[in-house]
């Protein structure tokens, strides 16, 4: 929090007021789930830090972690806790807000304080959060091994006649198997669904000659695995293995980019330059890639616009893909750690074309 409070001064930021959400736990350890009632941890530069808490979880909070470390402060039903938290900003005049901070939460801020203006706290909290250290570091390497592992079980098995749900079960399956406390999510898209990047697995029986992308991951010890794999059901055409190849040079070059220093639209760049050189520049619809940690998706993105400088400790993933309307897609995703002199991937399941049953 000393670090978030340092942060806010360096830009102006008299106070920055964070709502349950990974933000919330990253800062002080305190993870309730969001409701209509607030909880707000209010940060300000050379003050102590304080979290408004409705009054019946003031106990939850005050044996967690952040009841160490903050001013617990509660406030009761039929208060006004909007008021509340107007008293703990005091004089801020400039105050940054968490981004998974609700909408009504927002408004009722707004109605108790009309001339302070509020921004994001995504620059201040985000920015910390996107430079991992070596636990968090640790942790994300096991998250990617366990992913590793559920990509080199999941080809063993057959494919053809089995739905995309059936597939998209065993991947849930696995990924518990090998340390996962849950799967986040497990796209299996056949065919023509594999044009579509965000396809939901659903009944469609996969048959011979279909291209196959997988998109799987889930949180272990706190810390997010994503992993995008293609494969194809018995042999491949030649256009499939086009693409594919395409598609792989184009990852490798996004990868082979990474270094601390450059801005992360870089590593977009690099890829996209392979997708245009193979003539698939207009199917490639999604930007590059996204950081990662204690959720799937986090700052920094790897995309055109996104002038992040990359620091050694940022992750992020590096997925480029082609997408045939109609026909196929290809899709392949590694996370990506900057180190100081270059980059270490934190996936190394094979990335070639590989035929399944």
């Amino acid at each position: 929090m000393s670090a978030a409070a340092g942060a806010a001064a360096e830009v102006g930021v008299d106070a920055v007021v964070i709502a349950p959400s990974p933000d919330l736990a990253y800062l002080c350890g305190y993870d309730p789930m969001p409701f209509e009632r607030p909880t707000l941890l209010v940060i300000r530069p050379e003050r102590d830090p304080a979290m408004l808490v409705p009054l019946l979880e003031v106990p939850l909070a005050a044996a967690s972690p952040a009841g160490q470390v903050v001013e617990v402060v509660g406030w009761a039903d039929g208060e006004d806790p909007y008021a509340r938290a107007t008293g703990l900003l005091g004089d801020a005049r400039r105050v940054a807000l968490g981004d998974r901070t609700w909408a009504v939460h927002l408004l009722g801020l707004q109605a108790a304080s009309p001339d302070v203006p509020f921004s994001s706290a995504s620059p201040i909290v985000g920015a910390l959060r996107a430079v991992k250290d070596t636990d968090e570091l640790d942790a994300l390497r096991r998250a990617g091994a366990a992913a590793d592992r559920v990509a080199a079980d999941i080809v063993t098995r057959p494919f053809a006649g089995r739905r995309e749900l059936d597939v998209a079960g065993d991947l849930a399956a696995l990924l518990v198997e090998h340390g996962h406390t849950a799967a986040d999510f497990t796209i299996v898209a056949a065919g023509p669904n594999a044009a579509s990047p965000h396809h939901e697995p659903g009944e469609r029986v996969i048959a011979g000659g279909d291209v196959v992308v997988m998109d799987f991951g889930g949180p272990l010890d706190g810390y997010f695995s994503d992993t995008s794999r293609t494969v194809v059901v018995g042999e491949p055409t030649d256009e499939q293995r086009r693409v594919h190849d395409a598609v792989r040079r184009a990852q490798a070059a996004g990868r082979a980019a990474v270094r601390p220093g450059i801005e992360i639209q870089e590593v977009d760049r690099a890829a996209r330059a392979v997708l245009t050189d193979a003539g698939l520049g207009d199917r490639f619809i999604h930007r590059t890639g996204h950081g990662i940690g204690m959720e799937v998706h986090e700052p920094p993105y790897v995309v055109e616009g996104d002038v992040t400088v990359l620091r050694p400790g940022m992750t992020f993933s590096v997925e480029p893909g082609a997408y045939l309307d109609g026909a196929f897609g290809v899709r392949i995703e590694d996370i990506v750690a900057v180190t100081a002199d270059g980059v270490q991937p934190l996936n190394d399941s094979p990335r070639d074309l590989l035929v399944v049953a």
